[in-house]
């Protein structure tokens, strides 16, 4: 069952349907192409033609605006399948790296640019700026079709009244450490912003709006995707304040008296800038779980998706996940063995304090997650997992996850790697990467977040 080092490594883009690997003899090639399989279900390409919508009347214009990890893929998804004699021009912007090669014949008609991400740029900004001037003289007769995807939060990046992008920065970086949900992340960062949490619909009126989004937020919330820039806000700037409040995040003093007095409020529900607008989910966390489990069960395997919004320190779920593997492998309960548990979501990392002159930690949440249930499967026989990020990248790194086998903790002590110092350190790939058991695979064009399987034999 025991597969070499040096085959742990993927660099195949996961997105062509490929034999199914025996998961007896191949357990993690298996858990491989599960990850392909959740993929390639939430690809632009297979999902967004059934969202399509038709070209205005004559004399009206489509103008396209978009960002996140998967615009670059949705702007190529919408231009193969609009009329090649319907007027469509506009601007999306993803992450560096994250543009997909352009299929040879289709001509491209929205321009896309890339930024940073997690922590934004000045490329972002300007793309922001951009965004915003397209929308002068849109008429009501007009269509804006918006495609909104996770990432969009840093790649679209306008700093609101009295803020610098050095301030965006640095608040980002500290919402990023402190351990606090996307939801709280996204309820700051749209009062804090002039195109975020439904200003940039409001900027487009009178045209139509139309959303299509790629969740990758647990609930499948459009308000939280990307901090929902075409959609509704709900928060408010008290609720800003008070998470600022809860992690200890300084804003500049001016924009702290503005959220005081509410002046940094976003549109709300029922406001009539929205009227007439619609949103649609294009692809969720759930439907790419749901594609792994069938993709398994055709495999002759029982599979469970355990939920597709768990959140919480990425290593604790990895505990509470290693105890569900250990009750299935040693007394076949919850659920019988052979079988898959599936999850996502989108699980956070409190970075730690270091000594001074401590290497930073590498990784990101899938590796830590790895590094949680590593420690608390204490090489539990038959048990094998992967968690990965299903945009390619885990954290800042350019591994999109890691593996864990029966195996691992022996094989890390024959190197000499202590687990517990690793995690300590917020260090996942320095534990994982001479091991073999990172996962690559590169940008994927798509983002539904968390994927996790954890193989039962």
């Amino acid at each position: 069952m025991a597969e070499t080092a040096e085959r742990h490594a993927v660099t195949a883009h996961p997105f062509a349907p490929t034999p199914t690997p025996d998961p007896f003899r191949t357990p993690r090639a298996f858990l491989e192409h599960l990850y392909g399989v959740a993929v390639r279900q939430a690809l632009p390409r297979f999902t967004l033609g059934a969202f399509l919508q038709p070209p205005p009347a004559p004399g009206g214009r489509t103008l396209v605006l978009g960002a996140g990890k998967a615009a670059g893929a949705m702007a190529q998804a919408l231009e193969a399948l609009w009329p090649a004699d319907a007027p469509l021009s506009g601007l999306v912007v993803t992450r560096y790296g994250h543009t997909p090669p352009r299929p040879a014949g289709l001509v491209q008609r929205i321009e896309v640019a890339e930024a940073a991400h997690p922590v934004p740029d000045a490329a972002g900004q300007a793309a922001a700026e951009r965004m915003l001037a397209l929308t002068q003289g849109l008429s009501a007769g007009d269509l804006v079709l918006c495609l909104v995807s996770g990432g969009g939060s840093a790649l679209l990046t306008l700093p609101g009244e009295g803020l610098t992008l050095a301030d965006k920065q640095r608040i980002n970086q500290a919402l990023l450490a402190s351990g606090a949900t996307i939801g709280e992340m996204n309820s700051v960062r749209k009062h804090l912003s002039r195109i975020k949490g439904g200003r940039l619909a409001a900027a487009c009126a009178p045209a139509r709006v139309v959303t299509l989004c790629i969740s990758d937020v647990p609930g499948d919330d459009p308000s939280v995707i990307a901090s929902g820039p075409t959609v509704p806000d709900a928060s408010t700037c008290a609720d800003a304040l008070a998470i600022l409040a809860r992690y200890g995040i300084d804003v500049p003093p001016p924009v702290r008296a503005a959220l005081q007095a509410g002046a940094c409020e976003t549109p709300k529900p029922g406001d009539p800038a929205f009227h007439g607008h619609a949103v649609h989910l294009i692809a969720t966390p759930r439907q790419s779980l749901q594609a792994a489990a069938t993709a398994a069960r055709a495999a002759g395997l029982a599979a469970h998706v355990l939920s597709d919004d768990i959140e919480g320190e990425s290593r604790e779920v990895g505990k509470v996940h290693a105890a569900l593997a250990r009750a299935v492998a040693r007394h076949g309960q919850p659920f019988t063995r052979p079988c898959v548990l599936l999850s996502g979501g989108e699980t956070t990392v409190t970075l730690r304090p270091q000594p001074p002159g401590t290497p930073p930690g590498r990784g990101g949440r899938a590796g830590e997650f790895c590094l949680g249930l590593a420690q608390a499967l204490q090489g539990a026989p038959g048990v094998w997992a992967l968690a990965a990020d299903t945009d390619g990248i885990d954290g800042v790194e350019d591994n999109a996850g890691a593996h864990v086998a029966p195996d691992t903790l022996a094989r890390a002590q024959a190197l000499g790697l202590r687990l517990g110092a690793h995690l300590d350190r917020n260090d996942a790939c320095g534990f994982f990467q001479p091991l073999g058991d990172l996962f690559v695979t590169g940008p994927t064009h798509t983002n539904v977040n968390d994927f996790r399987a954890l193989l039962i034999l």
